[in-house]
């Protein structure tokens, strides 16, 4: 499967190219369009239970749609719901990725999706506590609100990122969660910066300039029924 992104960096769209019956795992609702004669089929991956823990814990949805390329191949369209990059990351055995809550857009039929719990450090960092960890080989996309930007890390290079800009980081990165100002609460409280994320390397990291949580809080604030 070949993923060309266009529109970017504010409207991107990932076209997935499949070979004859190739199939596409896709977000549900992430399709925008496909080639004629693509075949859609709507499952809950793994069952009930794995399905829940997916949907409840890891902030994807419940049902995960499987298209699939008639015998001439074919292509899918998908995109995100709010406006930012996409990219593409090809995994392997060897290299697992863990994203954020609802950065997951489409992946390749042989990638595994799986729910993990991140920590208390994820939880009190404002992502819920988990993690959606894929593994596998083949190509992931991935989406953001804002622009993607990718920090690599070194061995013990370390980056401090807020958990609102946090869309995934390689799997064998350690991760850490602190207060901004170390030590200092009120510090931390005064900066609006209460706590932090700390990456150490190696391994990449993939960030958005754009927190999906301060959207809401902006929009909470402006609309007339917060305000009765």
């Amino acid at each position: 499967m070949n993923v060309d992104v266009r529109h970017g960096p504010a409207f991107g769209v990932a076209r997935c190219q499949l070979q004859a019956n190739e199939s596409l795992r896709v977000e549900s609702g992430a399709m925008m369009a496909t080639s004629g004669g693509v075949a859609i089929e709507a499952k809950m991956e793994g069952g009930l239970m794995k399905g829940l823990k997916r949907s409840v814990l890891g902030g994807e949805s419940l049902f995960i749609a499987t298209y699939t390329a008639p015998a001439g191949g074919g292509w899918v369209d998908v995109a995100q719901n709010l406006p930012g990059d996409i990219v593409v990351r090809d995994l392997t055995p060897e290299r697992g990725i863990f994203l954020s809550r609802g950065s997951w857009i489409a992946a390749a039929a042989d990638i595994t999706l799986d729910t993990k719990w991140g920590g208390f450090k994820n939880l009190f960092g404002g992502e819920g506590g988990f993690l959606v960890r894929l593994t596998g080989t083949g190509p992931v996309v991935i989406g953001c609100y804002g622009a993607m930007e990718s920090v690599r890390l070194g061995v013990g290079e370390r980056l401090v990122l807020d958990s609102g800009h946090m869309v995934a980081y390689d799997e064998g990165i350690t991760m850490t969660l602190r207060r901004a100002v170390e030590g200092r609460s009120i510090q931390s409280m005064k900066s609006g910066e209460g706590f932090v994320f700390e990456f150490e390397g190696p391994g990449e990291v993939l960030t958005q300039t754009r927190n999906p949580k301060g959207l809401v809080g902006w929009l909470t604030a402006e609309l007339p029924f917060s305000r009765n």
